[in-house]
């Protein structure tokens, strides 16, 4: 009897193991062809989110979701390649995974390895501050994987011979020769008298290469440099450094400072009752439509190279139009010449997997170094990679601020105002 007991026990417990195998089996095999079907393509979006330059990397990222938006919905948009289907490859949608680099190199290292090693991101896109794409960049090379770079200037970036880096925007090398091309046309046509040269950068990968590249382009029409001033990321206080620059008094300043730290320069400027005869800007604070209307008045007269204004899309780029208002619903301010690059570079790599015809990495890079990508949000309206990942059709304009809108004033071809020069003194406003 207890035999019989034992061996009943012994059979029920097989019966109730092969029924929890038999479930676990299930289980697998559904969730397998549950995520089968889960058509996603995972790209990861690398950006300051908080520090000093968080505001402009907000922008970015709700760029990067702007684009993400169009190629994964229905939009009747005239001229925008992708938007008119949903999704890539037949259904595949874009899936955008943020991180938060702070604007420090080591943290952005390690956020582009979590985002490859352990969200197994199809690529990056970042990461606004060239000092942090340096070395997410790096990572992104060692695993052979894709890293899209929009607004980072600094020209060393493309210098690298990487072979899966690719950038969208112009360089602080091409920011600087237009500049100098504007104060040569300046002096031979309106006697602007320019003669020397101040800088005023952030001690970082950027500044520091946009410093180089401006002292570079100056030499080329004789401009001499009479104040070569860095200041520290996240600054508290310029007095020092507008300082510095009064007591030199170079007739154009050549500006490279981002987020709060361009607002505090200005107002730094403002408090000195100090301005040059012309103050530009490369890729900084100056574009972003949040700050200049923080800053107000005390924005106008400031200058800089840009890719993208709602002024200039009014007139040019038309097709960038129905994007903007995507956005602007997300952030409440157009798109501003940083962020704009961060759509481009998402665009730009969904036609590439479109075109490979699956997320392969190599045959995703083959198609970027080998193709002219249409690019309805880029001012030349194509992409195109040289050797290195740099963007050959990169192009900007340089433009004015008054009254809260970015008037162009060069090139002559693109010029809707007439420059405003001197830079009115701050006490005679």
């Amino acid at each position: 009897m207890f035999a019989k007991r034992l061996m009943n026990g012994i059979l029920e417990r097989r019966v109730m193991l092969l029924f929890a195998l038999s479930a676990l089996i299930l289980s697998v095999v559904c969730g397998s062809a549950f995520a089968a079907e889960e058509k996603v393509i995972k790209i990861g979006a690398l950006f300051p989110l908080t520090g000093p330059a968080a505001v402009s990397g907000q922008n970015c990222l709700a760029a990067v979701q702007t684009a993400a938006d169009i190629i994964n919905g229905k939009h009747d948009f005239k001229d925008f390649p992708l938007a008119e289907k949903e999704g890539l490859l037949d259904g595949y949608k874009i899936e955008i995974v943020p991180g938060d680099h702070q604007g420090k190199p080591d943290v952005a290292k390690s956020e582009a390895e979590r985002l490859f090693n352990q969200e197994n991101v199809f690529a990056i896109i970042g990461s606004y501050n060239s000092s942090a794409s340096k070395p997410a960049s790096a990572v992104a090379e060692r695993l052979k994987k894709i890293f899209m770079c929009g607004a980072s200037s600094s020209a060393e970036l493309t210098e690298r011979g990487f072979n899966y880096f690719f950038r969208t925007a112009a360089t602080d090398a091409i920011e600087s020769k237009e500049f100098v091309d504007y104060i040569d046309y300046l002096n031979k046509n309106k006697g602007a008298g320019i003669k020397t040269l101040g800088l005023l950068y952030e001690n970082s990968e950027f500044g520091k290469h946009a410093a180089i590249e401006g002292k570079k382009a100056a030499a080329t029409i004789g401009i001499e440099v009479v104040a070569d001033v860095p200041f520290t990321v996240g600054a508290t206080n310029m007095n020092s450094e507008i300082q510095k620059l009064k007591s030199t008094n170079p007739d154009v300043v050549f500006g490279a400072a981002l987020g709060s730290d361009y607002s505090l320069m200005a107002r730094t400027m403002k408090q000195s009752n100090w301005a040059p005869k012309i103050f530009i800007n490369y890729c900084t604070g100056y574009q972003n439509p949040s700050i200049n209307k923080e800053l107000g008045s005390d924005g106008n007269f400031f200058m800089g190279g840009m890719g993208y204004s709602p002024e200039i899309a009014e007139v040019y780029m038309k097709a960038a139009l129905p994007a903007q208002e995507i956005y602007r619903s997300k952030t409440g301010f157009p798109l501003d010449s940083d962020s704009i690059q961060e759509s481009v570079c998402l665009h730009v790599l969904a036609q590439a997997i479109e075109k490979a015809g699956a997320a392969d990495t190599e045959k995703v890079v083959n198609i970027l170094r080998s193709e002219t990508f249409p690019s309805p949000l880029s001012l030349s309206g194509q992409v195109a990679f040289s050797p290195g990942g740099q963007n050959n059709k990169a192009f900007t304009v340089i433009t004015q601020i008054v009254d809260q809108k970015y008037l162009t004033v060069f090139p002559k071809d693109y010029a809707d105002s007439e420059l405003t020069y001197p830079f009115p003194a701050w006490d005679k406003r």
